[in-house]
């Protein structure tokens, strides 16, 4: 029995596609897992939950993300890959595309970093909360302290777009690996820089107080986190030539398609634009905590605990289907196109369904891992990696169904989705204002799970009136399983870690770091065991066919 639909072409070959995937998904993996060792030991260093400086440094630090998600993030991905798939049909195989687009980005990055690095004060005082009497917020000295991060972060602008700009570039010519492995680079200098600092510095207890923080201090924090961005931009230079690439500055910006570049960037800008706004207010609700408990640096920790498996598994996958996507809707191939959704989202519901479920259990202990303050602590970080896991699966699914409207050329749909996603967060966000000072980031993770379930139901109907028919009933049919299977492996390793004292102030699993991963790993293994199993019972093509790509590599390896 096919899964194809009537007027549809046959589900594509994957054994391209799942090698530059896994290749993708190693890299991120591998970067990480990294991330969260430099996580764990910038813990260690200036702490987590209750920790004003730590909080002060998650504002700096995040504000050249944000700044740099406003200017590029999304343009480069969203509209450079088709772009240059296109101009590799011209005969200079897109060369002249490429030096003018990498030569009018990095001109427009340099300016606009050293302007956002002037407006470091306003940048701090628009995204943190300060103390106006309540209790609530900064107090002038946690504002400072946040501005004096903020001057030596906000340079990471400049190399975080020449990252995403030399990587997209590389991706659109189907060099998967340096983009997903130079992070890998960064997270080892910052690694490293975190171990000098406590040699320096001390540990989180010897940097609690903002007292404490003077220049030196903050030069070595802050400087070498801008260091390790820059080191990750920097290495994709040495990958060019495998691309069959070289480069040569070219200021001449008129011609071979920026115009139309331009057209379609507008909406995705007015997207981002709107993705920010609804993130000022995010970081302002959330510093309403700063001091008081789980707060800017809890949630910035949550979420990249939830955005591991998205992106080893969601967006490796994605962005190797992205590039051949493109290709289809470039030739008006839309069967090809809708047989690329079904497969893409198939493939990553096997897997993200799983890991929801699976960080719903284990959320106790990987709390733990992060913070040795007291199982109160490790509470007020758990339920919020709890409320972020809920919405994994449509989090992930909307990431691709984005970049199918992005192959189609079509950004005007998706600014009005984010739109009305923007909109039921910032109501959502408001209404967290009002809770008890403990629940406020708790709240604002099911505000982002409520808002991202309204963005992947728009998108699946607006993408399915301009693609026809794309398969709902199949997905649902996959899905379904995917979801009972996770129930039960879920359901097993819960046993595990109630058995094994993950879940108790003084059981083993909350014992130490070590005896946390221990748990982790030992919960995540028997889960993945039952839940192959019970997809293999219930005959699931997916799960089947994972199963022997894995053995038969293995038998390849012997």
């Amino acid at each position: 029995m096919t899964d194809a639909l009537p007027g549809d072409a046959p589900e594509p070959a994957r054994s391209g596609l799942g090698r530059a995937s896994a290749i993708l998904a190693s890299g991120t993996l591998v970067s990480r897992i990294l991330g969260f060792v430099k996580v764990i030991v910038l813990a260690a260093t200036i702490g987590q939950v209750a920790s004003v400086p730590a909080d002060a440094f998650a504002v700096g630090n995040q504000l050249p993300n944000n700044i740099y998600a406003l200017i590029a993030g999304g343009l480069l991905g969203a509209i450079l890959v088709p772009q240059i798939v296109r101009a590799g049909l011209h005969d200079d195989g897109g060369q002249r595309y490429i030096n003018k687009i990498v030569t009018l980005g990095s001109v427009s990055f340099i300016v606009i970093t050293i302007g956002v690095t002037l407006l470091a004060p306003v940048l701090v005082a628009v995204y943190a909360a300060s103390d106006s009497g309540g209790g609530r917020g900064f107090s002038d000295e946690g504002i400072a302290l946040a501005t004096a991060f903020a001057y030596w972060c906000l340079p990471q602008v400049l190399f975080y777009a020449l990252y995403s700009l030399l990587g997209e570039v590389l991706n659109a010519r189907k060099v998967f690996g340096p983009f997903t492995w130079a992070p890998v680079v960064n997270n080892v200098v910052v690694i490293g820089s975190l171990v000098l600092f406590q040699v320096l510095f001390g540990g989180a207890s010897d940097n609690s107080d903002v007292g404490v923080w003077d220049a030196s201090r903050i030069a070595v924090l802050a400087g070498t986190a801008t260091l390790g961005v820059a080191a990750q931009a920097f290495v994709l230079v040495f990958f060019w030539r495998r691309a069959g690439l070289s480069y040569r500055p070219d200021f001449q910006w008129r011609g071979v398609g920026l115009a139309r570049t331009g057209k379609a960037a507008g909406w995705v800008f007015g997207m981002i634009l709107v993705t920010q706004l609804a993130g000022v207010v995010q970081s302002q609700v959330a510093t309403l905590a700063t001091g008081e408990g789980a707060s800017s640096t809890a949630l910035a920790n949550s979420w990249l605990i939830f955005m591991l498996p998205h992106s080893v598994i969601a967006v490796s996958i994605a962005t190797a289907y992205f590039t051949r996507m493109s290709g289809h809707a470039t030739t008006g191939d839309f069967a090809g196109v809708r047989a690329d959704v079904r497969s893409s989202l198939t493939a990553i519901g096997l897997f993200i369904t799983f890991a929801s479920i699976a960080l719903l259990v284990v959320a106790f202990p990987f709390a733990r891992a992060f913070e040795s303050g007291g199982f109160d602590n490790v509470a007020a970080m758990a339920i919020v990696i709890m409320a972020f896991a809920i919405g994994l699966v449509p989090f992930s699914a909307v990431f691709v169904l984005q970049r199918v409207f992005y192959s189609l050329e079509d950004t005007r749909t998706p600014f009005f989705i984010e739109t009305a996603k923007a909109g039921v967060f910032v109501a959502g966000a408001f209404a967290c204002t009002r809770l008890p000072v403990e629940f406020i980031v708790f709240g604002i993770a099911l505000v982002t799970v409520l808002a991202s379930l309204v963005q992947f139901v728009l998108t699946f109907l607006l993408l399915r009136r301009h693609l026809g028919p794309i398969g709902g009933r199949f997905l649902v049919r996959r899905h379904a399983q995917y979801l009972v299977g996770a129930l039960v492996a879920g359901a097993a390793g819960a046993g595990v870690l109630a058995a094994t004292g993950g879940y108790t102030p003084a059981g083993f699993g909350q014992s130490s770091l070590v005896a946390a991963v221990a748990v982790i790993a030992l919960a995540g293994i028997v889960m993945l065991a039952v839940y192959a199993a019970v997809l293999l019972l219930m005959r699931n093509p997916d799960a089947a066919g994972a199963l022997s790509k894995v053995t038969a590599r293995i038998r390849r390896s012997r």
